[in-house]
């Protein structure tokens, strides 16, 4: 990925607002949005949404709203108001509480604009609009200067994808001058009218919240912007090259980590210290050097351990906590933060937590398929003793494995 920020200087006009679409439940990559929703999926280390909000204030753009749901309070206490990222974050909650239990109703993505726009006018000015699930470098402020040349009332950013790939994308059709024609919905490659494929990126004016209807959910590719082409109103194409690295799929997510790895992408570096060529680590790791075999890239998070005579052939993300036991042989699988891989397990291209393990595209893999002993992974904390407690009538207790 390329810092854009240089070409800011010459931009009159910059706009200053975005809004991040981060209400959804993520049901295409289940099981990884079992117990995180999707802009909170780790990507080497940091939640994906984190590499949005840190290329929009490189940008410029000093205010984000996040409209939430699913999940909600993981975002919001992850990001807090933004004053770490150099910017100022606000949330809208779609949802409501039935009882003690916090209920998500997301309301669509446009239904989220016109929701928060109904409340304190967040949407004066041009906007962008992001999913909170990729990772860009899109030059807003050029995309934004374009979008008010063409004086549009809305504008979507699109990437040219193979042929082949139309099938799992919204695809645009668009006239010579750049107006949007027409939609298709991940249509067969032979029925494709163009190969321009949506991003999830939009610019829009105040102007088109007047087409959301309230209080009920409302889609933006699916119902706004076909009505703005009905309507004959300013709707533009904008194709652009830039980086989109976007997770639809388990087995996207499984290839863009086994990428990001091997790859070295600029602006989005391996975290940690290089101890052995190809071998990167967190804060105090526990490997026995001496027996384990390690084939990098591979990355070991903070307070992990790696036992005797495993094999480590990268790329293998091993994140933060977790316990792999003698003998294991792991390769180009992701590994999350606190799981434990059990002794002697073979666990090749696969993405493994404390509660479940799937192939690299998703398919659940049952227990004895890594392990003839089978229970081969599990939480690494429940290995961990609850400390003994002094006060009168306390027990102590051992996590069950």
């Amino acid at each position: 990925m390329t810092d854009k920020t240089h070409s800011l200087e010459t931009l009159p006009d910059m706009i200053n607002k975005a809004v991040i679409l981060a209400a959804g439940r993520g049901t295409r990559v289940q099981p990884l949005t079992s117990d995180m929703p999707k802009p909170m999926i780790p990507v080497l280390g940091k939640p994906v949404m984190e590499y949005i909000v840190e290329h929009l204030a490189r940008q410029g753009i000093g205010e984000i709203m996040i409209n939430v749901s699913h999940f909600a309070p993981r975002i919001q206490q992850y990001f807090g108001d933004g004053r770490r990222f150099g910017v100022r974050i606000g949330y809208s909650f779609e949802g409501h509480l039935d009882g003690d239990e916090l209920v998500a109703t997301p309301l669509g993505s446009a239904g989220a604009l016109r929701k928060i726009n109904d409340f304190g006018g967040f949407i004066d000015e041009t906007t962008i609009v992001l999913c909170g699930d990729a990772i860009v470098d899109l030059d807003v402020q050029r995309s934004a200067q374009r979008h008010r040349a063409q004086r549009a009332i809305a504008s979507v950013i699109t990437r040219e994808v193979d042929a082949q790939a139309v099938s799992n994308y919204g695809i645009v059709v668009s006239a010579a001058d750049g107006r949007v024609v027409s939609f298709q919905e991940k249509p067969a490659p032979a029925e494709a009218l163009s190969r321009m494929a949506s991003t999830g990126i939009y610019l829009v004016e105040p102007a088109a919240l007047d087409l959301i209807p309230a209080d009920r959910s409302y889609d933006i590719g699916g119902e706004l912007f076909p009505d703005l082409v009905r309507r004959g109103l300013p709707f533009y194409n904008q194709c652009c090259e830039f980086e989109w690295i976007d997770i639809g799929r388990v087995g996207d997510y499984w290839r863009i980590i086994q990428r990001l790895m091997a790859n070295d992408t600029p602006g989005i570096p391996m975290p940690g210290v290089e101890v052995r060529p190809g071998v990167r680590t967190g804060l105090n790791v526990r490997v026995d050097w001496n027996t384990v075999r390690i084939d990098g890239p591979v990355y070991i998070g903070s307070g992990a351990a790696i036992e005797p005579g495993c094999t480590l052939h990268g790329p293998v993300w091993i994140g933060d906590g977790c316990l792999i036991e003698a003998g294991a042989r792991l390769e180009r699988s992701i590994v999350f933060d606190y799981a434990q891989v059990g002794a002697n397990a073979n666990v090749r291209e696969m993405i493994v937590s404390g509660n479940y393990c799937v192939t690299r595209d998703g398919h659940p893999l049952p227990e004895t398929d890594a392990s003839p002993d089978g229970g081969w992974w599990s939480d690494a904390r429940s290995l961990l003793p609850v400390p003994r407690r002094q006060d009168a009538g306390a027990s102590s207790m051992r996590s069950k494995r």
